[in-house]
């Protein structure tokens, strides 16, 4: 089951980010690390309404963010739609204990489910250049990568922003 999260929840959800940290780190993706991500961005999530929890049997296993926000880091990016009417995911975390069995497709179809639902024109985010998997996974869903962004305190290398139309 797909929910909105409680601010009870956050500490689990920060859990979960730092298994995947370090699942990511031991196969030298350094995409998230211990700056990112913290507790401040899931509280602003929680805040603005805008962050959801997949609970299985009573177990939260993953996360994920549908915000109308856009950051500062987006601007100079050449998106395919107008910035007016979008949605930007962030923070899609599914706990590795139980990766490779489907709900970062099931976060991902809520997530677009909800956009289209809500009448946005398209769904963007940005992933890790150095994270093949979920380059594949975002462009097999039919994301088009449009540009590159940095995140300094995360890491050297660029993340690739995608969009897709709806």
């Amino acid at each position: 089951m797909i929910r909105k999260a409680k601010v009870t929840d956050i500490d689990r959800l920060l859990e979960i980010t730092k298994a995947c940290a370090a699942n990511m780190i031991a196969q030298n993706i350094f995409q998230w690390n211990e700056f990112y991500p913290s507790k401040k961005p899931f509280l602003n999530d929680f805040n603005r309404d805008e962050l959801y929890v997949l609970e299985i049997e009573d177990n939260i296993i993953g996360c994920i963010t549908i915000s109308t926000f856009m950051d500062e880091e987006y601007m100079p990016i050449k998106w395919l739609t107008k910035n007016e009417n979008n949605i930007y995911i962030h923070r899609l975390a599914v706990h590795p204990e139980v990766q490779g069995n489907g709900y970062a497709q099931k976060l991902m179809n809520f997530a677009e489910n909800y956009a289209k639902t809500n009448h946005f024109v398209s769904v963007r985010l940005d992933t890790f250049s150095q994270n093949s998997r979920n380059v594949k996974f975002y462009e097999t869903r039919g994301y088009q990568r449009l540009g590159n962004i940095f995140f300094p305190k995360q890491s050297e290398f660029p993340f690739h922003c995608f969009e897709l139309v709806l």
